[in-house]
């Protein structure tokens, strides 16, 4: 029985994923990107930073205790010098988390994969930085680093922030 619920979870996470997205604006429309449906906006901030956090469903037991989220948060910075400082303060900070360590090959430059203790949790972190039109954009992506959802949700998850990540890209 858990085999065919797992297969069923998968296939309903499959197509669920890419076919219906939610269009964001941020920076007073510079920053754009779309997410899918399923996502829930729990956090939305004006100003300086501008800020959207999502929690992405996590259909199991796991989600009790456990919140999965993608983090997208602008600022403006005047320079190139400013961004690199900005990115600079974001990684001491995440090499400060509980627990701490480096993870596989991050995606492109300004990024970072690492996992770290919340809550006496393992989590998984994606962090991706851009410079545009004169903000520091950055996208973090956070999960349980084991749910009892299974690897196709742990996938949907990243296949999520990805076209988050390559919508910021453009």
């Amino acid at each position: 029985m858990n085999l065919y619920r797992s297969f069923f979870l998968a296939g309903a996470l499959l197509l669920a994923g890419p076919a219906c997205a939610t269009n964001v604006s941020m920076a007073g429309g510079d920053v754009a990107f779309s997410t899918p449906d399923n996502w829930v906006t729990i956090m939305e901030t004006q100003g300086v930073p501008e800020m959207r956090v999502f929690q992405v469903p996590d259909p199991s037991p796991t989600a009790r205790d456990n919140l999965a989220s993608v983090t997208v948060e602008v600022e403006p910075v005047g320079d190139l010098a400013a961004f690199n400082r900005y990115v600079g303060n974001a990684t001491r900070k995440a090499k400060g988390l509980d627990g701490y360590k480096a993870i596989g090959n991050p995606e492109g430059p300004n990024s970072q994969a690492y996992t770290a203790q919340e809550h006496g949790t393992a989590y998984r972190y994606d962090e991706r930085f851009w410079f545009k039109n004169n903000h520091a954009v950055r996208l973090r992506c956070a999960r349980p680093a084991r749910s009892e959802a299974g690897a196709a949700w742990a996938t949907a998850f990243d296949k999520g922030c990805d076209a988050v990540a390559a919508d910021l890209a453009r």
